[in-house]
């Protein structure tokens, strides 16, 4: 089975608001961003979260972007840059937000066996479920927590892996506070403790948790739609074709989607053959 995704977003200049609901566009709330700014701002306000600690997920997906060839962003990064951006919706600024760009990707699903007669080194799928609460920021039942706290736990235990099992993770990281907000419902941390953990270098290259070792979609590219693109950089790493960006001895990778404003999740847990 083939899965491709290809968007023109940057040529078009625009992200589709005109196919998304209507109830928030008649106040002037176009989606997404305000809605991922919404969130933001109730996670600093319930938990204390700065705008320092959302920029250490930035500078991180920078920092990895610089290892990868095919990555947009490169330039350097700093927590000052991101702050001084300018503001987009409130507490989000342009750096805290995804890229808008060209870009395709596609990933062939087939079975263990046929599998193994291919001529590059399989990915196991291990586990994944989903998760849908809402459909648009209006229908939110809670700001701070989002359908991955249902989902990842589920495909956690579908593969039989607790989160100290995980190597690296793929998060589609659309903002910034999105990783954050992942990281606590998948509970690398405690719920309000993102900021913190994220914080240091701890998601960086050489940090303790690799998150978006392609730079994700605030750095590598965003065509619109990015999931595909986890399953992709979750692939190279178990196959240890990341080059520069490889992380020593991956065996269990997370790819994770997000769709509208924290309304969809899905958790696909990958692992390589000594998993099995």
């Amino acid at each position: 089975m083939l899965i491709a995704y290809g968007s023109n977003l940057k040529q078009a200049g625009t992200f589709g608001i005109h196919e998304l609901p209507t109830f928030e566009k008649v106040y002037g709330l176009m989606s997404p961003l305000p809605g991922y700014a919404m969130c933001a701002a109730r996670h600093m306000y319930e938990y204390g979260t700065t705008r320092a600690q959302m920029a250490e997920v930035a500078v991180a997906a920078r920092q990895w972007a610089q290892l990868h060839p095919d990555a947009t962003m490169k330039a350097p990064l700093t927590i000052d840059d991101v702050l001084a951006s300018p503001l987009v919706a409130d507490p989000l600024s342009r750096l805290d937000c995804c890229l808008m760009s060209d870009g395709g990707a596609a990933v062939i699903v087939t079975s263990p066996d046929r599998a193994k007669a291919l001529k590059h080194k399989p990915v196991y799928f291990l586990g994944g479920a989903g998760a849908s609460w809402s459909r648009e920021v209006s229908q939110i039942p809670d700001f701070c927590t989002t359908p991955t706290a249902e989902c990842a736990p589920r495909a956690f235990e579908m593969a039989g892996i607790t989160t100290a099992d995980v190597d690296v993770l793929q998060l589609y990281d659309a903002f910034t506070i999105n990783v954050i907000m992942f990281l606590e419902d998948m509970r690398f941390c405690k719920k309000g403790e993102g900021g913190a953990f994220v914080s240091g270098g701890r998601i960086a290259p050489g940090g303790a948790l690799p998150v978006n070792t392609n730079g994700g979609g605030l750095s590598f590219a965003h065509p619109g739609m990015y999931g595909l693109f986890t399953l992709i950089e979750a692939t190279e790493q178990l196959r240890g074709n990341a080059g520069a960006r490889q992380i020593a001895d991956a065996e269990i990778a997370i790819a994770h989607g997000n769709g509208c404003t924290f309304s969809h999740e899905f958790t696909a847990v990958l692992g390589s053959a000594n998993t099995l």
